[in-house]
Formats: structure tokens, sequence, C-alpha cells
């Protein structure tokens, strides 16, 4: 995958909200993770459900797991370690209270977009996932993206680095 630098526009620099530059990508000329090159996947939104959860303080997220056909299938089948080809895509809302029902919440705005992409020999180093985090479309810094297989790692490395479990 080729890879090109661009500078973001420089308020959006100046408000400190990201690094200074992020990549893109030459084939498909979408924002890039840092370090992975992970680009948000084109009708991700319409891929299956694979678990719903809840985020609780200092978070207060709702948030939704969906897959591609290849990581449905894995999970329906309980393959592990996934395939490659698989692909994870976290959406990330504020929690707020609904205003129409008191004991209920709803979706505010939206926080993140996170992504895991199964690629073995791509990702080698970092058990075969690649990851990517945006924000408004936009990756967050390397840094971020430093700390995701660390967590991954430390914590779930025995269910081939994913946390989402199966929603019956």
């Amino acid at each position: 995958m080729n890879i090109r630098w661009l500078m973001l526009p420089a308020a959006i620099v100046a408000l400190g909200m990201f690094s200074p530059a992020f990549r893109v990508d030459a084939d498909t000329h979408k924002p890039a993770s840092p370090i992975y090159g992970v680009t948000v996947p084109d009708g991700y939104r319409k891929w299956e459900l694979i678990a719903p959860a809840r985020e609780a303080a200092p978070f207060d997220e709702l948030r939704v797991v969906l897959g591609n056909d290849v990581a449905a299938m894995a999970y329906r089948k309980g393959t592990r370690p996934f395939p490659d080809g698989s692909v994870l895509v976290k959406l990330a809302w504020k929690e707020v209270q609904s205003p129409d029902f008191a004991s209920a919440t709803i979706p505010g705005k939206a926080t993140t977009v996170q992504i895991m992409v199964k690629d073995s020999k791509k990702y080698a180093a970092t058990g075969g996932w690649g990851f990517g985090r945006f924000i408004d479309g936009v990756p967050t810094d390397e840094a971020q993206h430093r700390t995701c297989f660390a967590c991954h790692e430390s914590r779930v490395k025995d269910r081939d680095y994913v946390f989402t479990q199966w929603a019956p």
C-alpha cells in the first residue's frame, strides 16, 4: 500500500486536536491511521452487528461493534484466530438521557470510529491486527495508536487480541 503524507488544515492543528500530519492511502485517497495505515472501510454501517456495549465513567459512551462478512462468519463459527480479511469497526457515541423516556439513554455526539483489520503477514508484529482510531474522519495521533496493541495484548491475547464477544 502506498502512503503519502498530507498536512492538516492549520486551524485544526492550532487547536491541538491532532498531529500536524496524517497519512492518506494512495489508492483510496482516504485518511489512514499512523503506524498501521488503516482506513475507514466503505459501507461499514451496513455490516453485521457483533455486539453493543456501554462504557461507564469516565467515558459515558454507547458503543457498537460491526463486522464484515469474514469477521461475522468467524464469530458465528467460533473460529480463532480470526482469518485474514476480518475487519471490526467500533462506533462510539456519548450517552445522553432520552428526552422522550426517563429511564432510557440514547446516542449523543459521535466520539470515535475504531477499526481492527486482520492481516497476519502485514501486521505480524501486532498479533496480525492493524488498528485505526478516527474522530470526525481524521485519524488520531501516533501516540494514541501506539497504545492500541499494548492494551489488547495485555488483556485479550488469548482471544486473538479481540475484546468484543459475540452477542447471542
